[in-house]
């Protein structure tokens, strides 16, 4: 005989309890107080208590009423412009560049898929260019933002105090090779510089730039070439022993990191791209 189903019936019921429980539930809270002997006080709420406070923010626009406020509206778009392109200014204008890309070479170079990681190289080449940078960042903050944010010197002149020192990193670095600024001050259709500071910031920052690239380029092939021949003895023998199908790079990373190491590479090469800057 079939078993009558009555799991309709049961559920329903269990629904309708739960939901008179759920809507009793508030009332009772509402008038539970504390259990005799204990201290006077009960769970309702305080209506004459102020709620919390919240700021209010109000963003208007309006039109200037006088020249100052136009003024200082185009310096905060100016600041926020900078402020957005200050990534951009500290990797091209600083060792940051010749860093980054010199540390990617060894890790081509190691046959390095996936270590280091490219995060942890570009943490590296951003503390090593702190640590290089510094007593040019130190010089811009004692002739340029410490008078400004006393009061001493208008934007103006903390700009030009503080590219100063920049500037003279950057003809540091071009010293003995002036090919890439003759090129593009012959671009921008000017006149032979009789001095440095002739040469304007638009075009002594692309000039840099170059510079760095072929300098960081020249240091990966240096990086390159000891590698290289462990590669092509390693598929040498491999090919010899008639081993075509295994790849030569597996076999020869462990030999490349093994020289690496017992080199003291990691010491050598931050060392040689220091002295590379101290010119």
């Amino acid at each position: 005989m079939k078993r009558p189903y009555f799991f309709p019936v049961r559920r329903t019921a269990q629904i309708l309890a739960a939901a008179a429980f759920l809507f009793f539930l508030p009332v009772a809270v509402q008038a539970q107080t504390f259990p005799e002997g204990s201290a006077s006080g009960t769970t309702e709420l305080n209506a004459e208590r102020p709620a919390g406070r919240f700021p209010f923010i109000n963003l208007e626009i309006r039109e200037p009423e006088n020249p100052d406020e136009v003024a200082f509206s185009v310096q905060v778009l100016l600041l926020l412009t900078v402020l957005s392109l200050a990534p951009s200014i500290i990797i091209l204008t600083t060792s940051f560049l010749r860093i980054s890309i010199v540390l990617d070479f060894i890790k081509r170079a190691l046959s390095l898929q996936q270590v280091p990681p490219t995060q942890v190289l570009n943490g590296v080449a951003l503390f090593l260019t702190l640590f290089i940078m510094w007593p040019t960042f130190s010089e811009m903050y004692g002739r340029a933002f410490r008078p400004l944010a006393d009061g001493e010197m208008n934007v103006e002149t903390a700009y030009n105090e503080a590219a100063a020192p920049l500037r003279l990193f950057m003809f540091r670095q071009l010293d003995g090779d002036t090919s890439s600024l003759q090129l593009f001050m012959s671009m921008a259709d000017l006149d032979r510089p009789e001095t440095l500071a002739d040469v304007p910031t638009h075009v002594l920052i692309p000039a840099y730039i170059l510079h760095e690239l072929t300098v960081a380029f020249k240091i990966g092939i240096f990086l390159y070439l000891p590698f290289i021949i462990i590669d092509m003895v390693v598929a040498s023998i491999l090919m010899s022993m008639g081993m075509i199908m295994l790849p030569p790079v597996q076999i020869s990373m462990p030999f490349k990191l093994i020289l690496f190491v017992l080199v003291d590479g990691w010491t050598l090469l931050t060392q040689q791209l220091f002295v590379s800057f101290l010119n």
